[in-house]
């Protein structure tokens, strides 16, 4: 377990697929490029899943699903679609013994299929906005892969949207990257940074594209959720129109936006430690584990007739609490494994303990001395929850810490490059760059324009790269 596991200092690459293995997150496929992922990394997704989805239906979005297989003279209908595209298609030719008459796609996103239906359930201003979403998996050929970052299929959610004006659709963009920065703070305890991608980074066929940015435990930067703002690209290239209140036809404007199971990678890069896991209580499939220790039969049923009372009070109250009751292993080897899997509190009840009505408890976030504590019987539902809020509290402040403190400034490219090649992290520079100085600055750095926050303060000061006047900062990282 632990003992397997490299230290982050050490490797921190090797550290990440060590965590994936020991905590039994995902496993390689026989597929190049793709991973099985077990229960516990999918139980992790199942929370992300349902804490995005009841923010999608609270504000207004019903859930959907589009085929799978896309006709490619779809894909090709939008050019900056087809050119960003082409190199990570999938496509099948063949099916059932035979030579298909097209080519299909495999999804790799659904701006096409969507906008193809839309253009048949939309005729009327009535029918505006139309606000969907889809959970599903889509295929985009990988090359370097990495289990959760970067796999040749992913699952992910995509929303697509259809409004009558351009002010709709990009308040709707917006929106929505408000709801995955809401969602990176209070459920996943990660500090995020809301901004555009240059158009060198944004989304093919996209007029606009936003992200949030977040720093992992090692200074890079992970993209965890894009939002589009597709004007009328794809409306134009698949006819998809509505007849306005004056009986005139008008093109729809329309918004895209998604996250993926990269944000399991995220949680484990932002929170993880050399012991393993350390989840946010939010996305914790087990919050509560508690662990019976007892010597003889007697101590046994005494011991465990209190666990399951405790157990059930627990969950009845809505806490996700597993009472591991394994006699084929010892409590230290539950210890360690409940650790590495990163479960947010660990309770131990022994005969000691139910002779004082109390449960000796230990805080994944917190090391050593600092992670020990007792609940007594009578308050343990109250301070248990309480517990909880402030693990999840203290993890986002403890990574949005590490975020401030690693995030630093450049004037020049040469000290920016000076700093950037012993020290990684976020730096803020001035910015009026082209797609050439961007290239320039991959090629030459390993670096990246991640963003122009949103929020940063009016302003001006030259270019960090050609010396122009810049009116905006952008987050220079690498990136994963």
């Amino acid at each position: 377990m632990a003992e397997n596991i490299t230290s982050q200092k050490q490797d921190f690459a090797q550290w990440y697929q060590d965590v994936i293995r020991e905590a039994e997150l995902a496993d390689s496929s026989p597929v190049r490029g793709c991973m099985v992922i077990r229960p516990y990394g999918y139980a992790i997704w199942e929370r992300i899943q349902d804490s995005l989805d009841a923010r999608f239906k609270a504000t207004g979005h019903e859930n959907a699903y589009f085929p799978m297989f896309i006709p490619q003279s779809f894909i090709q209908k939008e050019a900056e679609h087809v050119e960003g595209f082409a190199p990570e298609l999938a496509i099948v030719t063949h099916g059932g013994g035979k030579q298909l008459e097209e080519p299909l796609v495999v999804r790799p996103t659904s701006e096409t299929i969507i906008n193809h239906m839309f253009s048949k359930w939309i005729g009327s201003y009535r029918d505006l906005p139309m606000l969907l979403n889809q959970w599903a998996n889509v295929v985009r050929w990988e090359m370097r892969p990495r289990a959760f970052l970067r796999t040749t299929e992913f699952l992910w959610q995509e929303g697509h949207t259809a409004h009558a004006t351009e002010a709709e659709a990009r308040a709707e963009t917006m929106r929505m990257l408000g709801v995955y920065r809401d969602f990176a703070h209070e459920n996943a305890a990660i500090p995020v940074i809301p901004g555009r991608k240059t158009d060198r980074e944004k989304f093919a066929g996209a007029v606009e594209t936003y992200s949030i940015e977040a720093m992992m435990g090692n200074g890079w930067a992970l993209q965890s959720g894009t939002s589009h703002y597709l004007g009328t690209n794809f409306a134009k290239a698949f006819n998809t129109r509505y007849l306005d209140e004056n009986n005139e036809q008008q093109f729809v404007h329309q918004s895209s936006w998604g996250v993926s199971t990269r944000l399991v990678g995220a949680v484990i890069m932002v929170h993880g430690d050399d012991s393993g896991l350390r989840l946010p209580p939010d996305l914790a499939p087990v919050q509560v584990v508690l662990v019976p220790i007892h010597k003889t039969d007697s101590e046994r049923e005494q011991v465990m007739s209190a666990a399951c009372r405790i157990r059930d009070e627990l969950a009845g109250a809505g806490v996700r609490v597993r009472l591991d009751d394994r006699t084929t292993v010892s409590p230290g080897f539950k210890f360690n494994h409940w650790e590495v899997r990163g479960v947010p509190l660990r309770f131990e009840l022994g005969p000691r303990d139910l002779a004082s009505r109390v449960v000796t408890g230990s805080a994944r976030n917190r090391p050593g001395r600092d992670a020990k504590f007792t609940l007594g019987f009578d308050s343990l539902l109250a301070e248990t929850t309480a517990k909880l809020r402030t693990i999840q509290g203290e993890l986002l402040d403890e990574a949005r810490s590490r975020q401030d403190s690693m995030t630093w400034e450049a004037a020049t490219y040469d000290e920016f490059k000076a700093r950037f090649e012993s020290e990684s992290g976020f730096c803020q520079v001035w910015w009026n760059g082209s797609s050439e100085d961007e290239e320039r600055l991959q090629q030459e750095t390993k670096a990246t324009i991640r963003c122009i926050p949103l929020d940063q303060e009016p302003g001006e000061g030259p270019c960090f790269m050609t010396g122009g006047k810049a009116v905006h900062r952008a987050i220079v990282a690498r990136a994963y």
